[in-house]
């Protein structure tokens, strides 16, 4: 695989003629030290492997300023991993190498085969994607705390990169908390986010293994609205503009270790969701937990879903308007802003009690994680919502900032082991 002088990776193409070449006497000068044909082809700075013909339409960039994947339009699937490392900080560092250019192809829809096979189905890659577009393929990497432990190098461990702290309703199971690096793979096919995340896994095979997993999703309504969630209420309402983004995502220059300047936090919590208790609750009270209609998704006296509000506006009788247990003023009032970026999910049943296990994967992305701790403090027992969830998974990751073309994920960080 080669590098064109403006960093876009490609495959040389090669006709009958300098297949003959290479067969012949003239190949003798560059085949010192090759061996075979495969050999010979790289020493002539060819790739043995050629792309099966890709659909490169939906795509999304890979590269930029910041990691795509979290301002990137939300798609409608999700396939996110946490990773426990198993190998060196010389081997991650190979891996993240190795990984780029992987990235790079999978974004694009493309797979890569070996033509000695003679099959269309490629020997380096699982296949499962062949047929399919890029599907706006997102993938976003970071690095949690235990890895700065494992590696010995907290002199590069950002004060505020900590396990979360315990919160109300936190009923944890170690299968689903924590992990030393998360992959997150947004596409809008499902098999197209879990085949990015399954081939990268199998390329890091030894130095990286899948500690907990979730797949998820998120149906948008033919408008355009937002979507929502399995309680049918409008899920990622406020969220940041444009104009707030460096102010509550982006880590600015002095803000943290400097090799996280340009990224984020990633804040990931698996949160069960207990339908059939929320199925048997008023449509009156469902409105009153959350603060909001739920057709319209308009707060409490107000007709648009995204009209502002005063959360201490009362009424006549001097009563909250919008109800001081329910979740919209809670988190309001906290103060705190945070990038929103959730998906449904649903996972069978429970064996034990036949109830569903299904729910929310709530991912969200902030520039200090005290931003999310801060809601959840604020949210605390009153919320009137924690009568219908339990939060069951949890985890903390600083991402990268994006990756410049000729450059490889996480450059900055490694440069500074």
């Amino acid at each position: 695989m080669m590098s064109n002088q403006d960093g876009k990776w490609w495959n040389k193409k090669i006709s009958r003629r300098d297949m003959l070449k290479l067969t012949g006497a003239g190949a003798a000068g560059v085949a010192i030290g090759a061996s075979g044909f495969g050999g010979v082809m790289n020493a002539m700075g060819y790739d043995v492997f050629e792309s099966v013909v890709g659909d490169a339409s939906n795509k999304v960039e890979f590269y930029g300023k910041h990691q795509a994947g979290i301002t990137t339009p939300v798609q409608k699937h999700v396939f996110f991993a946490a990773l426990t490392v198993v190998s060196s900080k010389e081997d991650l560092r190979e891996l993240f190498k190795k990984w780029t250019p992987l990235v790079v192809r999978l974004t694009n829809g493309e797979l890569m085969a070996d033509p000695s096979t003679n099959t269309r189905i490629p020997t380096s890659d699982t296949g499962e994607s062949v047929g399919l577009d890029a599907s706006n393929l997102t993938i976003t990497f970071g690095v949690g705390p235990s890895l700065f432990d494992k590696f010995h190098i907290s002199h590069l461990k950002p004060s505020e990169l900590v396990d979360l702290p315990h919160f109300p309703k936190d009923q944890l199971v170690e299968e689903w908390t924590g992990g030393d690096l998360c992959i997150q793979a947004c596409a809008d096919d499902p098999q197209v986010a879990f085949h990015a995340v399954r081939n990268l896994v199998r390329a890091g095979s030894g130095k990286v293994e899948i500690k907990w997993s979730q797949a998820g999703f998120t149906s948008f309504p033919a408008d355009g609205s937002t979507p929502r969630n399995l309680f049918a209420f409008k899920d990622g309402s406020v969220n940041p503009s444009k104009k707030e983004e460096n102010d509550v995502i982006w880590i600015q220059p002095g803000e943290s270790k400097s090799w996280l300047t340009g990224g984020t936090y990633l804040v990931a919590r698996k949160i069960q969701m207990h339908l059939e208790t929320w199925d048997r609750t008023s449509l009156k009270d469902q409105e009153a937990t959350f603060g909001r209609y739920r057709d319209s998704g308009a707060v409490f006296g107000k007709k648009g879903e995204f009209d502002d509000f005063d959360v201490e506006e009362k009424d006549v009788n001097s009563n909250y308007i919008i109800p001081d247990t329910s979740h919209v003023h809670l988190a309001r009032k906290s103060g705190a802003q945070m990038l929103r970026r959730s998906y449904s999910y649903a996972s069978g049943v429970m064996t034990k009690t036949g109830a569903h296990d299904a729910g929310l994967l709530f991912i969200s992305f902030q520039k200090h994680p005290s931003q999310f701790i801060k809601v959840q403090n604020s949210l605390g027992r009153m919320d009137k919502l924690n009568e219908y969830v339990t939060h069951r998974g949890s985890a903390l990751f600083a991402c990268f900032p994006g990756v410049q073309k000729g450059s490889y994920i996480g450059e900055a960080f490694f440069n500074a082991l």
